[in-house]
């Protein structure tokens, strides 16, 4: 048996929750995911909290045990608050633009690079140099900040590119002509 997996998701007011085969579908104030469950594991709503449980003792189960448990938690908190992720653009130059669903981005190429921004995401440009990423699906959000990232990482040396909000980057130090 897994310790996260025993623990009850509590479910806000609000917050409505069905239970199929195989699948858990969450919906409230922010929208709606469906989140499929692994075979062996099953939820049961009891009051305001939703509990996983496994088909049988077996060990081999304790790794989707908390698994499924932590998707459907992410759900519901999606659903319930949503999920933000931030960027910051850092170089001289170096900016964002939103128009429509997509993000153009100057980040030192020869060229604009352009961003198609998902459905179910939002984003956001503020000052041209910080991003923020909004949306129900804690993967999807995550998923789309790493790729508006991936399209300049942050450089050691230099201390520029996209990063995430906080990031610290360890400053290299340059060779030395001796």
């Amino acid at each position: 048996m897994s310790r996260i997996g025993k623990k009850p998701i509590p479910v806000p007011k609000g917050v409505t929750v069905n239970v199929g085969k195989g699948v858990v579908e969450v919906k409230g104030p922010k929208g709606a995911l469906k989140q499929a469950v692994p075979p062996g594991i099953h939820f049961k709503l009891e009051g305001a909290e939703l509990v996983a449980v496994t088909d049988t003792e077996d060990k081999a189960l304790g790794k989707f045990h908390g698994l499924a448990r932590s998707l459907v938690a992410n759900a519901v908190q999606g659903v319930n608050e949503g999920f933000k992720r931030e960027l910051d653009i850092v170089g001289v130059g170096y900016r964002a633009e939103l128009k429509g669903s997509q993000v153009i981005f100057a980040l030192g190429y020869s060229h604009p690079v352009v961003f198609d921004v998902p459905k179910g995401i939002d984003v956001v440009v503020d000052k041209q140099t910080h991003i923020t990423v909004t949306g129900v699906d804690m993967q999807l959000v995550g998923q789309v900040a790493a790729n508006i990232r991936r399209l300049r990482k942050p450089d050691p040396y230099k201390q520029k590119g996209v990063r995430y909000m906080g990031e610290v980057l360890k400053k290299k130090v340059g060779k030395t002509g001796a």
